[in-house]
């Protein structure tokens, strides 16, 4: 598979210089493979739907092609993934798609562990350590960290923004030693993600430091998020004619939105023949998306705080990636979109929880208010004329091919929950006035010393510190 440049379509490169490298240091551009083959109709149809590690392997096969042979490959795949995403049904038309059932609650597992023993895999011949640079809004940093941690070669160094994420999530990624360490960022996730990304493109820094990204800049992060989006699709697709009679259902992903790496793994997934009739970007105060496919018009603006903090980015790096592979006629054929404030966060977790009894997180929660807006008037009256101010939170006046499904009660929405509620347990305190059950493994993280080093919002600060700490 070649590869290239969101900013430069006359690049073209390797699986492993894309993985390795993070982003084209000379454009600051985001890679992409050139093309998204389709999976085989035989086994995008067998019914049982195949395993989710039979998806990840055929999926992953064709992006790997000739750098990954297929025995390492599935060794890769078998030792990332000794948990599964688990489809969970709401009611007879919402499913939840939990994706928290990895090592640290959060969905960005699956794609920091394929990505850490990728990166392995590459880095086995080299003499020096490659630096990963990760910025995270809350749990990309510990999934990164957990995926990474003690793995031969590989050394990573995270940056939060200090104060603006929950205790847990804190105390996840505050904790780490070895190859693993945090910074805490007197800034917003946007300042964090800025000085990574002016980071990767000093070109005097990378003369000394060999860097990586861990974000959803990163393609080896991206991709196999793709596998949950095609495992829960064709799941769905055939358990829908016996759990609610409908033998060709329009699935929809229902995506809790900040960085939106999330949405455009999905994308991959359709692209590569998974039976998605469409998506909803479900976002919270940082409507930055929602803004441009109601207006037309992208405007990056600085990141407010929200109670679904991972959620909090103003600037959506995957925006790059959307906007190259489709047009803004594309993405409203595909998109409705929704977003909501904090009020709309607390009363969304109340109300899924009166109406199904589910525990969600309040990342989740966006999402299921959304598809329970959609799916109970607020499509029919888009589709009937009405135009909402997009100021506003609820559902933007954009009507998707797959509009039509909904009202003529065909249409089946998937929420990824992408979090444990248990991150969150004040948030859902406040909500619904219980705390969502801990796991024990953050039960145990919550008993360790916290080790993460202060850091301004400064570049030239940041980069001595990395020049003087990492191994070179």
């Amino acid at each position: 598979m070649i590869y290239t440049d969101t900013r430069d379509k006359s690049v073209k490169t390797t699986f492993k210089n894309a993985v390795m490298s993070g982003m084209n240091q000379a454009t600051g551009g985001l890679y992409i493979p050139v093309e998204f083959p389709k999976l085989d109709s035989s086994f995008l149809e067998k019914d049982p739907s195949p395993s989710f590690r039979d998806i990840a392997f055929n999926m992953a096969k064709p992006f790997v092609e000739g750098e990954i042979p297929d025995e390492d490959l599935a060794a890769i795949i078998q030792d990332a993934y000794p948990f599964s995403p688990k489809l969970t049904p709401l009611d007879s038309t919402t499913y939840v798609l939990e994706l928290f059932h990895g090592p640290t609650c959060a969905f960005k597992d699956f794609g920091a562990r394929f990505m850490a023993r990728t990166m392995s895999y590459f880095n086995k011949s080299e003499g020096t350590p490659l630096h990963i640079l990760v910025a995270t809004s809350g749990d990309t940093g510990s999934a990164v960290g957990s995926a990474f941690h003690g793995v031969p070669g590989l050394d990573v160094t995270i940056l939060y923004p200090e104060g603006k994420i929950s205790k847990i999530q804190e105390k996840q990624l505050s904790t780490f030693t070895g190859n693993v360490r945090a910074l805490k960022v007197k800034g917003t996730f946007d300042d964090c993600q800025k000085l990574v990304k002016t980071a990767f493109t000093d070109e005097d820094l990378r003369k000394t430091l060999r860097l990586s990204s861990a974000n959803s800049i990163n393609i080896a992060r991206l991709l196999p998020q793709s596998f949950y989006y095609m495992y829960a699709s064709l799941l769905v697709k055939n358990r829908a004619k016996l759990d609610n009679k409908i033998t060709d259902p329009a699935i929809v992903m229902v995506v809790p939105s900040g960085n939106f790496g999330n949405l455009t793994s999905g994308l991959i997934a359709k692209e590569m023949g998974a039976p998605i009739a469409g998506f909803t970007a479900a976002t919270n105060s940082n409507r930055t998306i929602p803004d441009w496919i109601a207006t037309g018009n992208y405007n990056a603006r600085p990141s407010v705080e929200t109670l679904a903090n991972a959620m909090d980015v103003g600037t959506p790096s995957n925006y790059e990636r959307i906007s190259a592979i489709y047009n803004l006629e594309d993405v409203r054929k595909m998109f409705a979109s929704y977003w909501t404030d904090n009020e709309g966060i607390v009363n969304a977790i109340k109300n899924c929880f009166d109406k199904t009894g589910y525990i969600i997180d309040p990342h989740g929660a966006i999402g299921y208010q959304a598809w329970d807006d959609i799916k109970n008037g607020g499509m029919e009256r888009l589709i009937n004329g009405d135009k909402p101010d997009y100021t506003k939170p609820g559902l933007t006046a954009n009507i998707p091919e797959w509009a039509g499904k909904v009202p003529s009660k065909e249409s089946i929405g998937v929420i990824l929950e992408t979090a444990s509620p248990a991150k969150f347990g004040q948030t859902v305190v406040d909500a619904i006035g219980r705390e969502p059950p801990i796991p024990q493994r953050l039960e145990e993280v919550m008993r360790l010393p916290d080790m993460a080093v202060p850091m301004e919002n400064d570049y030239q600060q940041f980069k001595a510190w990395l020049l003087a700490n990492l191994e070179k």
